[in-house]
């Protein structure tokens, strides 16, 4: 029974419960070890926050230290997801809409858009007056005004967007129907957030408009400035790539396709700081067609009513009306038979 009992006991030990135990006295051994390597580690933060500390008015780098603080890139999105359910009523809402719930939806919609929209515009006044020591334009009344007169503006834009929604539809033979460009168009997303932030930038509202604008650029690879002017029925197609300056004008029922770039001409930094907020960008008239890949620059360029300027060209000078403009046709050279 001795022997037995001894046996049993070294099974145990080499493979059995003894033997699970000191595994698992190891493994806690190791934990204690990490959690000592992980403290030692931890204690030279405190070092790094106040090297980060010290050294942050320096010249040499950027920070927003101040008591009134910039407007939420968060929020201001939640901006944009918010209007796109007001100007397309029942597309993008959280829950079904109909006749009998519609006011009622809305008017809870609109009341806490106004709100959220008001707070931000405040935000983004007061910090541009305590941070560049501007004269006070009463941020509060100012901030609040502009939101209602957003508010107000919301029927026209409507309006224009539904020219625009039209314009993609009898433009692309691929879309079927309005709720499928509604839906799915990036293109579409980018002239409506344009339209949204060009109304405040009109109305002198700094930061929220290209918060707005570089937010559906990084979503759809479409890049407009708010401070273009863009007219009635524009369609941008696919899209991606897409540049639209700050001083450019569009006219009327322009198309344009994707890896267009209306830019403006590479400056010294003594030109970029005497051109700054004047015409740098190019203008282009009612009608016209801008294939994929064209580059147009300049301020002085204007590209002439119902043109086409083809895909792949380089322009700086201006083009006439009633004109086309593409690039001679490559000679394709063909040797042998793939193997």
């Amino acid at each position: 029974m001795v022997i037995l009992f001894a046996h049993s006991v070294r099974t145990a030990i080499k493979g059995g419960t003894m033997g699970k135990s000191v595994k698992e006295e190891n493994a806690k051994g190791a934990c204690r070890r990490d959690i000592s390597v992980m403290y030692n580690f931890r204690d030279e933060i405190p070092g790094i926050v106040d090297t980060i500390v010290a050294l942050h008015d320096q010249d040499d780098r950027f920070c927003h230290i101040s008591p009134e603080p910039p407007p939420s890139r968060m929020l201001v999105n939640e901006i944009i997801r918010r209007g796109m359910r007001i100007l397309y009523p029942g597309y993008f809402s959280e829950t079904c809409m109909d006749e009998v719930n519609m006011r009622y939806y809305l008017g809870q919609e609109i009341i806490e858009f106004y709100q959220l929209l008001s707070e931000q515009i405040i935000a983004a006044i007061r910090h541009d007056c305590v941070r560049y020591d501007l004269v006070c334009t009463n941020c509060d009344e100012r901030g609040q005004r502009i939101a209602l007169q957003f508010l107000k503006d919301i029927s026209n834009l409507q309006a224009v967007l539904a020219k625009d929604i039209i314009a993609a539809h009898e433009g692309d033979p691929a879309s079927k129907y309005y709720d499928e460009i509604i839906f799915s168009y990036p293109g579409l997303f980018a002239i409506t957030v344009y339209r949204m932030a060009h109304n405040l930038l009109e109305q002198g509202v700094p930061l929220i408009p290209r918060i707005m604008t570089e937010y559906a650029h990084n979503i759809t690879g479409i890049d407009i400035h708010p401070g273009v002017h863009i007219g009635e029925s524009f369609f941008i197609d696919h899209g991606t790539g897409v540049v639209i300056g700050e001083t450019t004008t569009i006219g009327d029922r322009v198309r344009i396709y994707q890896g267009v770039t209306l830019g403006a001409l590479s400056l010294s930094k003594e030109e970029v700081e005497r051109l700054r907020n004047k015409k740098r960008h190019p203008t282009i008239e009612d009608d016209v067609i801008i294939y994929s890949n064209a580059t147009i620059l300049g301020g002085n360029t204007v590209i002439g009513a119902r043109s086409v300027i083809g895909g792949n060209v380089w322009i700086t000078e201006s083009v006439p009306p009633d004109t086309t403009v593409f690039l001679k046709k490559p000679e394709l050279v063909i040797t042998g038979k793939a193997k």
